[in-house]
């Protein structure tokens, strides 16, 4: 679990294949940790990197090792490539909780529409795909490779919707936003709260549900 708080910036230094163990070729990266405190990171702990939730399989100096199945390949972006990416490590009992639930599981590529200044600030454009733009609401929360962001407004388009993001100076200067041009592609994730509300509507309750919670009360 995560937070969308960005601790630090790092890069992606090495790309080495393997074999996944989904049967297809997935890759191993070395990250240069940026300003990421690794001391109290053991091999197995949680990462996101980009906004996905990746396992540490070896420790260095100031920097980590993951593995990149092929399957996590497909749905992200950002990740089978040198460059810079945001990482946040996993949130612990305790922590301040200042961005919003995050699973670091990638939900659908976006792509910037537009990335314009606003005064002192951004005006960040994103068109989200039609299978996740239902989920996505005026004044909720989105992540954006790996970045907390509230939407300020949503427009239906027949493609999908097009979500429009304010990015503070700060923000930008501390992730990989600063570095984001029109027509790239963004890992996008959506609020876990829609997904419980979503299946709390469309579900429907078997005959014997209720006879199954009682008997475990």
């Amino acid at each position: 679990m995560f937070t969308g708080i960005v601790a630090a910036v790092g890069r992606i230094v090495q790309v080495q294949p393997y074999a996944s163990p989904d049967g297809g070729g997935g890759v191993r990266l070395r990250i240069d940790a940026g300003g990421l405190d690794l001391s109290d990171v053991a091999m197995g702990d949680s990462i996101a990197v980009q906004g996905a939730c990746m396992t540490v399989v070896a420790l260095h100096d100031r920097a980590f090792d993951i593995d990149v199945s092929r399957e996590s390949l497909k749905l992200t972006v950002g990740l089978d490539r040198e460059g810079e990416v945001n990482l946040e490590k996993s949130l612990r009992l305790g922590d301040a909780l200042g961005g919003h639930l995050v699973s670091g599981h990638v939900d659908g590529l976006g792509q910037v529409v537009s990335y314009a200044a606003v005064g002192e600030s951004r005006e960040l454009i994103i068109r989200a795909p039609r299978q996740i733009a239902k989920y996505l609401a005026y004044k909720g929360s989105v992540t954006v490779n790996g970045i907390s962001l509230t939407v300020n407004r949503v427009i239906d388009q027949v493609e999908g919707s097009d979500i429009t993001i304010n990015v503070i100076p700060h923000t930008q200067s501390m992730t990989t936003l600063r570095n984001v041009k029109v027509g790239d592609k963004v890992n996008l994730e959506i609020d876990m709260i829609a997904r419980y509300v979503e299946r709390m509507i469309t579900s429907s309750e078997s005959p014997d549900a209720g006879a199954a919670r009682q008997s475990f009360a």
